[in-house]
């Protein structure tokens, strides 16, 4: 929003300099972006008169003319076509600088020039420079103060709650109050009717169209030039002049923030109603943009159909254009949902649906059309009929409280209760006090007080926020506690990035196939606003995200690719109640995830390189879970490769799964190599033993190795928990380290070694002890799995 200051000091004129003014304004909220002058810097330029204008002897396109510079008779060459006896120009005299040079003697086809008559692009003003800039004013005169270019434009950047100061008089307002100066708002009169000519307006949709006002005025001349000082006030405001109908709307808008329509009234057809579009119905806009409305889409029609959209844009069809005899001029109120995202929706925006999606004075409807006719009337003349104001349904203001002690809570600072009504006086507001507190009747321009922390922000604004002194919290340090038995996730989360994994956050909502393909779920949790169709399901596994990672960095040509996850999965439970991780009927654990694909390690000379397999995961799963250790269990999942699948239980209880990415998979998500995955609940396996202290021995071990022969069905996991589960004192390891199955072995059944460590804290043990401990053991499998030693 361009504020002038001379436009802005006409309402409300502080003793203090502009850049002081701008300074009050950003510290109050009213943030000051920029504070400019409206035309570049040049000197040496004054307003010179043309007293002749003869040929150039030597060119076509040339004129010699003779301009008085205030008392001193100057002889310049021009090329201008609009050049002419009488007429008024800025005269760059020798020494002038302009924005793009500076002026100095010169012989133009043999004839000494003695300065330049401008252009408005050669003063930087425009990019204009068809001909001379005309000008007014005594001759002589410095040509910036004639042209006014010693004001200055304050460029405010407003946030989406301050509409009121979407106008030269919301800003005076905010002045006045930061201050102390008088405000003085325009003089309304109210316009006589010289004749009874109406229009009839109807308002179908009560809850778009609050109220229409509107006015005929006859006779208009809408070709009559727009005064000087209303350009000049427009162009410094950002607007372009366009007729002195359309600039006489403009200026009402920027002055009293209240959007105006003029139409040319010959072209309506019939009674103008105010209703929601239909589909299939189009309309040319003013921006030469057709447009299709439909029932979601406030709109202005007549007889004819839709002739404009209503708080947006009118239309091309009732336009008053250089032709226009009579007009109707419209105020109207329409609600700000009724407004709100239409023109976005057309991928275009206007001044008006900028105000009313915002909120705009429902009370200023028929000031403006007062406004606007003592213009149009001093401008082109006219006749104007009554004013005519249809009000259907308007916002109702309720009281809104503020609590003096919460004030200075919320503010930090005890504020006295005569200053903070000092404070909300100052801004024009209805106040009264209830004992420890004060009501305010918010006004009909101020949308954004309607709670009582907004009026908590008033007094802290009009207090000023740079006075309010800065506390910082005092709190007493205390350490939470960290239990032993249980470890945090971003130890967890440290222990997966140790093993060279790079940490994924993925959405918690997925793609419904990546539910039916990786957790054979095909009653997913449904979302009811997705933020794309193709997201619309929460998540029940973290695998899908994985593999959407895997993927995205395949695509860009990564080869090796380490990724994991730590992230709620969302799961239907009847049972679930409302608690820390669940919701009535659905529970949200954490799960840790994590993916594999392509080479162990990058390429280098000292190993030779080999994809990852189910053996390297699940070093980085036992690294990840230690000192808890995990059982492994062949079972089939959904996502995994049949045979390269394992359950994982932590104490007995199911925590997860391990193994390789189906074959399916792999080619439907385009993956070129092996994958492999693991997914654990993170609850289990953060628990974790209390430390205790077991005293090394100082005897040596003894270690036996004994290969059995078992049946190939009997899993090696099942011979080392029988094992463990009745093994002699003196046996403190027990593990594989080797299968074999071919010659010297029956068929259907397998050779298992295992080394067997035996150590006492007490004594040597002689070989005897070492022996019947392993018989010991020999003789508890061949019991149980019927096995043999190995011959």
């Amino acid at each position: 929003m361009n504020i002038p200051e001379s436009w802005l000091r006409s309402f409300c004129n502080p003793p203090i300099p502009g850049a002081e003014l701008a300074e009050r304004l950003t510290m109050a909220g009213v943030e000051v972006e920029a504070y400019e002058p409206v035309g570049p810097e040049f000197s040496g330029v004054v307003v010179g008169e043309v007293l002749e204008v003869a040929r150039h002897p030597n060119a076509d396109k040339l004129t010699v003319c003779t301009v008085d510079a205030g008392g001193e008779r100057l002889t310049v060459v021009c090329g201008a076509p609009n050049v002419r006896k009488g007429m008024k120009a800025p005269l760059a005299r020798i020494g002038a600088r302009l924005p793009s040079m500076e002026i100095k003697r010169a012989s133009l086809r043999g004839v000494e020039s003695e300065g330049m008559l401008c252009s408005a692009r050669e003063l930087g003003l425009s990019e204009d420079h068809s001909g001379l800039l005309e000008l007014e004013g005594r001759v002589g005169a410095d040509a910036r103060a004639a042209l006014g270019l010693d004001d200055r434009v304050l460029l405010l950047k407003l946030t989406p709650n301050r509409a009121d100061c979407l106008s030269m008089v919301g800003v005076a307002r905010e002045v006045s109050a930061l201050t102390g100066a008088k405000l003085e708002l325009p003089r309304i009169e109210r316009i006589a009717a010289k004749n009874d000519a109406r229009h009839p307006v109807k308002i179908s949709a009560p809850e778009g169209c609050g109220r229409f006002a509107g006015r005929v005025i006859r006779n208009v001349n809408a070709a009559a030039p727009t005064p000087r000082w209303m350009r000049e006030r427009l162009e410094r405001a950002g607007q372009r002049s366009i007729s002195a109908l359309v600039d006489v709307t403009n200026h009402v808008m920027l002055e009293l923030g209240r959007p105006l329509h003029v139409y040319d009234l010959d072209k309506l057809r019939g009674a103008i109603d105010v209703r929601w579009g239909r589909k299939g119905e189009r309309v040319l806009l003013l921006n030469e943009q057709t447009v299709e409305v439909d029932p979601w889409v406030l709109c202005i029609t007549d007889d004819s159909g839709v002739i404009g959209l209503g708080g947006i844009m009118g239309g091309e069809s009732t336009k008053a254009d250089a032709k226009t005899r009579h007009v109707l001029l419209e105020s109207a109120f329409f609600w700000p949902d009724a407004i709100m995202g239409r023109a976005r929706r057309y991928n275009f925006a206007s001044d008006a649906s900028h105000r009313f999606e915002r909120g705009v004075d429902f009370a200023n409807n028929v000031d403006g059309i007062e406004r606007a006719t003592r213009l149009i009337v001093d401008i082109c003349g006219g006749e104007p009929g009554p004013t005519q104001d249809l009000v259907e349904r308007l916002p109702e203001r309720k009281p809104v409280r503020m609590r003096i002690a919460r004030a200075q809570k919320v503010i930090g600072m005890a504020i006295p209760a005569e200053e903070m009504q000092k404070s909300l006086s100052r801004l024009s507001l209805a106040v009264k006090r209830e004992g420890e507190a004060f009501v305010v009747e918010p006004p009909s321009y101020r949308y954004d007080l309607a709670i009582e922390e907004d009026l908590i922000e008033e007094v802290a604004r009009l207090h000023g926020f740079e006075r309010i002194r800065a506390q910082p919290p005092r709190v007493a340090a205390k350490p939470l506690p960290a239990p032993q038995g249980r470890r945090s996730l971003h130890e967890l989360r440290e222990r997966l990035a140790g093993a060279d994994d790079h940490e994924v956050m993925n959405f918690g909502f997925g793609e419904p196939q990546w539910e039916l393909d990786f957790a054979g779920e095909a009653n997913p949790v449904r979302l009811l606003n997705p933020i794309a169709s193709q997201l619309s399901v929460m998540r029940s596994t973290l695998i899908g995200s994985l593999v959407a990672n895997l993927r995205y960095n395949q695509a860009r040509k990564v080869e090796r690719i380490r990724v994991f996850e730590i992230g709620r999965v969302f799961l239907r439970d009847p049972s679930a109640q409302d608690g820390p991780v669940s919701v009535r009927g659905l529970r949200q654990p954490i799960r840790i995830g994590a993916a594999a694909y392509g080479p162990v390690v990058e390429e280098q000379w000292a190993e030779k390189p080999r994809p990852v397999d189910f053996y390297d995961a699940k070093a980085d799963l036992e690294a990840l879970i230690s000192p808890l250790e995990a059982r492994y269990e062949q079972a089939e999942h959904p996502a995994l490769h049949p045979g390269r699948a394992a359950r994982v239980s932590v104490g007995g209880s199911h925590v997860g799964w391990i193994g390789e990415l189906h074959p399916r998979w792999l080619r439907k998500y385009e993956l070129a190599r092996n994958v492999v995955v693991f997914e654990l609940e993170a609850e289990p396996v953060q628990a974790v033993p209390l430390p205790s202290f077991t005293a090394p021995s100082k005897y040596p071990p003894v270690v036996r190795d004994m290969a059995l022969v078992v049946d190939t069905r009997v899993p090696s996991q099942a011979l080392v928990e029988a094992m463990e589960a009745e093994k002699p004192p003196i046996v403190t390891s027990i593990r594989p380290f080797d299968l074999y199955q071919g010659p010297g072995v029956p068929t259907g059944r397998k050779s298992v070694a295992f080394r067997v460590v035996m150590q006492d804290t007490e004594r040597t043990l002689t070989d005897a002890e070492a022996d019947a401990a392993r018989d010991s053991l020999v003789s508890l499998l061949a019991r149980k799995f019927s096995a043999s030693l190995r011959k």
